[in-house]
């Protein structure tokens, strides 16, 4: 019976993300459009609202193609390893007290080992395709994530060591003594770096030099079809997601507002989300790419510096404030 019960739950959790992440592309392509003086999607329903459903099914049903020079094994399985990977980053986000599939001891090293792994089938994509322009889409990607990797986990050192735990509940409850019940502003160094992080952990604007299409068409997959091109993009939207969630619990205070919202417990939860998602589709109808040694600049001379400051001051301040 506790099966059952954990499979409805993991099925629930996956349609509800499922749904998010259609309705992600819609809302991105509509308030990019009105940034941009145009209308977005019209055609699919009423403002477009049938536009992911549209795109699903033309995805569902195209061909699916492999080209000649492919590894083949590889090849299938690359898209199956980002998704999976940043599906299984889910199961330990706790949306409100109680409502997590696997509150975790270590859920935040989890969720770093997810977003590797992830990062692990964009390289696989850009060498199993035999291709010179996913080949390099896939050595941006490795470099990337090298570099970034480092300041993403040391931005949220800081928020251990006031915390005391690596278990995402605990980190939440831990917030409720700080100012404003966030760690938003004694970590506010920390969000920076966080925020900076998050962009280019899930390859976007200024930071999406693993797709580049004016250089590389479409980077690690260009030489993807149908499905499989889909599942890429589900697995960044997802990532996107993921990221939002790990900076509300570990410097938004989670779940935990202004005031309480006693007929739906995750409501501020998925309120800051969509703040965050709102910041990325906006940062993108803004910002150009960076160059290839901008980017290598700002993560090793800048994020990496700035993370260890932040470090060191929060150790002073815990072993004199308490």
């Amino acid at each position: 019976m506790h099966v059952l019960i954990v499979f409805i739950e993991i099925l629930v959790l996956f349609a509800v993300v499922m749904l998010h992440v259609a309705y992600a592309t819609y809302f991105e392509r509509k308030i990019i459009g009105h940034m941009q003086v145009r209308l977005g999607p019209m055609q699919q329903g009423w403002h477009g609202l049938l536009q992911p459903i549209a795109d699903g099914i033309k995805s569902f049903f195209k061909e699916d193609i492999v080209p000649a020079q492919a590894d083949v094994l590889p090849f299938r399985a690359a898209p199956i390893i980002c998704l999976t990977a940043m599906m299984a980053a889910l199961a330990v986000l706790p949306f409100a007290s109680g409502w997590v599939l696997a509150d975790i001891n270590i859920g935040l090293l989890f969720i770093f080992a997810m977003s590797s792994l992830a990062s692990y089938g964009v390289i696989l994509a850009g060498w199993a395709t035999n291709s010179k322009y996913t080949f390099l889409g896939g050595l941006r990607s490795m470099a990337q994530v090298v570099s970034y990797e480092i300041s993403f986990g040391l931005s949220l050192v800081g928020v251990m060591m006031l915390s005391g735990s690596l278990n995402l509940s605990k980190i939440v409850e831990a917030q409720g003594s700080s100012f404003g019940g966030m760690y938003l502003f004694p970590q506010i160094i920390a969000f920076f770096v966080f925020c900076v992080a998050m962009l280019a952990e899930t390859n976007r604007v200024p930071f999406d030099l693993p797709e580049a299409e004016t250089e590389l068409v479409s980077g690690y997959c260009t030489e993807y079809s149908g499905m499989r091109y889909a599942m890429f993009f589900m697995a960044e939207y997802i990532g996107m997601m993921v990221m939002a969630s790990i900076g509300t619990i570990c410097f938004l205070g989670g779940w935990n507002g202004p005031f309480e919202v006693a007929f739906f417990p995750p409501f501020w939860f998925v309120f800051k989300i969509y703040i965050f998602m709102f910041v990325f589709i906006w940062i993108r109808a803004t910002m150009p790419r960076y160059r290839y040694d901008q980017l290598m600049d700002i993560g090793w001379k800048l994020l990496i510096p700035l993370s260890l400051v932040n470090i060191v001051l929060t150790g002073i301040v815990k072993a004199f404030v308490g």
